[in-house]
């Protein structure tokens, strides 16, 4: 694992759903607030597990897209 310091996901669209999930970024409410305290190995985590729900919303939704 790198030492390189890991990009917040925040795309500044910040909206909450009913299991506190961003739709913004995809990241969990508790994931958010602790970004700053998370070492790399936990950003990293967090980073896949955004990446895991946003296509899961994705695949969810898209019947419902034009």
């Amino acid at each position: 694992m790198s030492d390189q310091p890991v990009a917040s996901p925040c795309i500044r669209n910040c909206c909450l759903n009913e299991e506190d999930v961003c739709l913004g970024c995809f990241r969990l409410l508790p994931e958010i607030v602790g970004w700053s305290d998370a070492d790399t190995t936990e950003r990293q985590v967090i980073l896949n597990n955004t990446k895991a729900r946003r296509e899961a919303y994705h695949e969810k939704y898209k019947r419902y897209a034009g």
